[in-house]
């Protein structure tokens, strides 16, 4: 008991540092979607292996998609996330129905393919075809996302890439697309708007 009580205490006069922060005004409402120990908050869809490696919510192969259980309207998300293998291809859908196979019908998706990193896509058409050039295996991409009634916008890196007008889903999922190719995601974190 005095163990838990000193590791209390000392989580406490560390600020908290480790724990997920709460929603409200002392984080500027941003809440974190993902823990880096679990997958709670998220459900996965079809045929699709997950989990976590190291921290990170690591995609590791088959046709589906990982969505968050709680729809999102308006946004700013924003995540890092690495490629593991050559070639490879995810995305993250935003504002996605739940209707589809292998993956949400329609949906509206950020897409993260060696050559189109950073796109924009509803369904299978490219909206915004062109992002930022493939990265290297094993690099760090940092995107930020904010998604207005129908306006996007992607930031890569801190450099706006890309802006959008013509969002037709007014809300929706957040997911992550598995295409068979690993990826590692962290500090998956949004702010409802």
């Amino acid at each position: 008991m005095k163990r838990l009580v000193a590791s209390a205490c000392l989580l406490f006069a560390l600020g908290g540092a480790g724990v997920p922060a709460a929603v409200g005004a002392e984080n500027g409402g941003w809440r974190s979607l993902f823990d880096g120990r679990t997958l709670d908050g998220w459900a996965v869809v079809n045929e699709a292996t997950f989990e976590v490696h190291d921290g990170c919510l690591r995609l590791v192969r088959g046709m589906g998609w990982l969505r968050t259980e709680e729809a999102f309207g308006n946004f700013v998300l924003e995540f890092e996330c690495r490629p593991l293998v050559e070639r490879y291809d995810s995305g993250v859908f935003f504002r996605a129905g739940l209707e589809g196979r292998p993956w949400p019908r329609d949906a509206w998706q950020l897409n993260l393919r060696h050559d189109m990193l950073g796109a924009l896509v509803k369904g299978y058409q490219a909206k915004v075809p062109k992002g930022v050039p493939g990265v290297p295996v094993g690099q760090w991409v940092k995107f930020r996302l904010t998604v207005q009634d129908a306006q996007a916008r992607l930031e890569v890196d801190g450099r706006e890439v890309w802006s959008y007008e013509g969002i037709d889903v007014p809300k929706g999922y957040i997911g992550i697309q598995a295409e068979e190719r690993a990826f590692d995601f962290r500090n998956l974190r949004i702010r409802p708007l």
